[in-house]
């Protein structure tokens, strides 16, 4: 972390009453030491109540409210658990349509525990491979994504994981998807780079979108 991977990203963490403790605390951490700035998204202004495994835990100043965070202003989003968190956001339009226009707009989304709710509230999951907590394997499925029992998956940008256990590798993966930053603008930029280094300025491809006939393919920037 002291590279400072992260240095100049904003990450929203989006949570209510009832965040499991140790899936915001320790992610939190691991990305402010990596050097990203994290801003606490919620429903309401104040603070958020965290839950610590089977007790009331400790107390969250929140930033922004979901009223006035703007999807735009941020790189990343981190989903943590807790049964009554994302059981609560995904009641919330405002929050389900802030995480589906992250995903969709493909910036990395890290979700552990019982944080995927909120992916399949926003309708993103289909055609995904993601972790839970078990019990949401049906709702996964049911939302048309595969559910595996691993500790960590990575799948277009989102990463998951099952349970508190899992962190280590979950915090892991979550800091080498944020450094990769959006997901699709990185893979258009890879795309971008092949085709500049198989075609030259000098030297560009003769296909062009009005020399396309029914039976004309666009060539691939493999070749």
């Amino acid at each position: 972390m002291a590279q400072q991977e992260l240095k100049g990203q904003r990450v929203a963490a989006l949570l209510t009453d009832g965040v499991e403790q140790v899936e915001l605390t320790e992610p939190m951490k691991a990305l402010q030491e990596a050097g990203a700035e994290v801003k606490i998204v919620a429903l309401k202004s104040g603070k958020v109540k965290a839950w610590d495994f089977d007790h009331w835990g400790e107390e969250f100043d929140v930033d922004l409210t979901i009223d006035h965070a703007n999807p735009n202003d941020f790189q990343a989003l981190l989903l943590p658990g807790g049964v009554m968190n994302p059981d609560t956001l995904r009641m919330n339009e405002k929050a389900v349509q802030f995480v589906r226009q992250m995903v969709r707009s493909g910036k990395p989304v890290a979700s552990i525990c019982h944080g995927p709710w909120m992916l399949v509230e926003a309708d993103v999951v289909e055609g995904r491979t993601l972790t839970s907590y078990p019990s949401l394997q049906t709702d996964i499925r049911n939302a048309g994504g595969k559910w595996v029992d691993q500790e960590v998956v990575v799948d277009q940008g989102i990463v998951t994981s099952r349970n508190p256990n899992d962190l280590p590798a979950f915090i892991r993966k979550m800091i080498e998807e944020f450094r990769e930053g959006d997901h699709d603008r990185a893979l258009a930029d890879a795309v971008e780079q092949a085709s500049e280094e198989s075609f030259p300025a000098s030297d560009a491809p003769s296909w062009s979108p009005a020399s396309a006939t029914p039976n004309t393919e666009r060539p691939s920037p493999e070749g």
